[in-house]
C-alpha cells in the first residue's frame, strides 16, 4: 500500500470517527428533560441551546400518577416545589433517570443517601437567593417588631379610632440581640442587615464556626441553649433534616425572652406552629415572623392569623425577578453539566463524583 493511500485511509478514518464522536455528543446532550411547573425563560433558552428535549405540562396540578409517568418518560427532571417527594419509591419507579436539577436551595424532600447508592446527582440552586432571603427575613423582623400587618388591617377596614398612647405598641430593634440559628450564606446576610441597620449584636448557632461573621460583623458563637435563652430575634436559616422537626417547640420558648422575636424564612418543618400559638398567647415570646409554615400552606382558619404580633408570608423569600432567574439559569446549568459528562456545578450531593 503505498504512503498516499496510507494518509488518504487515516484522513477519511479520521473524519469518520470524528463523525461518529460528534454523532454520538449530539445523541448524549439530547436528552429529555421533564419540569413540572413553568419556570423564568432564562433557564428555558439554556436547556434548548443546549440540545435538550423539553416537556412542561399544562396544568400545575399533577397527580402522583401523571408526575411518575412524566418521570419515567425523561431522562432527567427540572423539579419546581416540594408536593413530590424523591423517596425510594420514587427511585424504584424511576430507574433510569439520569439527573435531578431542583429549582431551590433546600433538599429536605429529596432521599439524598438513596440518590448517592444510584450514583444520581442531584443540583440546588445555593448563592443566588441568599440576598433576596434574608431580605424576607428582615423585612419580617420589622414587621412584627412593628406589628405592621395588624395596623394594615386596620387601615383596611377604616378602623384607626382615636389615638390611643398604649395601643398596640411596638418595640425598637437598636442595640438588640439578633440570634441566628444555620449562619451560612442567608444567615450571614440577616446579620449583616440587622447589624448595618440597628447595630445588633450577634450571636449564632451552628454546625460549624463561621469565622468571616466572627471576623466581619463580630459574630458570637454560642450553644444552642444559650442562642434561645439570649436572643430579643431569633431567626432560622439552617437547611432543614429529618431530625430537626418541630425542633422549635413548646420546651424551648419556654427559655426564650418575654420580648423575643421568632423568625422563620427556612422550613416550617422546623417549629411547633400550635405551641408556637400558645407561646404567644400565654406572652411567653414576644412576636413571631413566618415566611414558611407547619403546615403549608397554613390553613386559612389558623389562629395563629389573627394575632396582631405575626406577620405571616407565603414562602416568597426568592420571589424576585433576579432570584428566580439566577434559580433558573443555575438548574439548567447542573443539568447541561451532566449532559456533558461533568460534575454539576451546584450539586446537593457532591459526594458522589470522590466515589466514582
Amino acid at each position: 500500500m503505498s504512503h498516499l493511500s496510507i494518509l488518504m485511509g487515516l484522513f477519511f478514518g479520521g473524519l469518520f470517527f470524528d463523525e461518529i464522536s460528534a454523532s454520538k455528543k449530539n445523541q448524549y446532550i439530547t436528552m429529555k428533560v421533564f419540569i413540572n411547573k413553568q419556570i423564568p425563560e432564562i433557564g428555558i433558552h439554556m436547556l434548548k441551546d443546549a440540545g435538550f428535549e423539553i416537556f412542561i405540562p399544562d396544568h400545575d396540578n399533577l397527580s402522583r400518577e401523571e408526575w411518575i409517568g412524566y418521570c419515567q418518560s425523561h431522562d432527567m427532571i427540572l423539579s419546581v416545589g416540594t408536593e413530590f417527594k424523591f423517596d425510594k419509591d420514587f427511585f424504584n419507579e424511576c430507574p433510569n433517570l439520569k439527573a435531578i436539577a431542583l429549582y431551590s436551595v433546600g433538599f429536605d424532600h429529596v432521599d439524598i443517601q438513596e440518590a448517592d447508592r444510584r450514583k444520581i446527582p442531584v443540583g440546588n440552586t445555593p448563592d443566588v437567593l441568599s440576598k433576596a432571603t434574608s431580605d424576607i427575613a428582615f423585612l419580617l423582623m420589622q414587621s412584627v417588631a412593628r406589628r405592621a400587618s395588624y395596623n394594615y388591617e386596620k387601615v383596611k377596614s377604616g378602623n384607626w379610632g382615636d389615638f390611643d398612647p398604649l395601643h398596640a405598641l411596638g418595640q425598637e430593634l437598636y442595640g438588640k440581640t439578633l440570634g441566628i440559628f444555620g449562619l451560612g450564606r442567608i444567615g450571614y446576610e440577616m446579620a449583616k442587615k440587622s447589624k448595618a441597620a440597628f447595630d445588633m449584636d450577634i450571636i449564632y448557632h451552628n454546625r460549624h464556626r463561621n469565622e468571616e461573621a466572627e471576623t466581619e460583623l463580630d459574630a458570637k458563637y454560642v450553644s444552642f441553649e444559650e442562642l434561645i435563652s439570649q436572643s430579643d430575634v431569633l431567626s432560622i436559616h439552617a437547611n432543614f433534616k429529618p431530625e430537626q422537626t418541630e425542633l422549635f417547640n413548646a420546651s424551648v420558648f419556654e427559655k426564650m425572652k418575654e420580648n423575643a422575636i421568632f423568625i422563620n424564612t427556612a422550613r416550617g418543618g422546623f417549629h411547633n406552629q400550635k405551641d408556637l400559638y400558645a407561646a404567644l398567647t400565654e406572652h411567653k415570646i414576644w412576636g413571631a415572623g413566618l415566611d414558611v409554615t407547619n403546615p403549608e400552606p397554613i390553613y386559612k382558619d389558623d389562629p395563629i392569623l389573627e394575632l396582631s404580633n405575626v406577620c405571616v408570608l407565603p414562602h416568597i423569600g426568592s420571589a424576585t425577578v433576579e432570584a428566580r432567574n439566577g434559580m433558573a439559569k443555575i438548574a439548567a446549568e447542573n443539568l447541561i453539566a451532566v449532559s456533558k459528562g461533568e460534575k454539576m456545578p451546584a450539586a446537593a450531593n457532591p459526594e458522589i463524583y470522590s466515589e466514582r
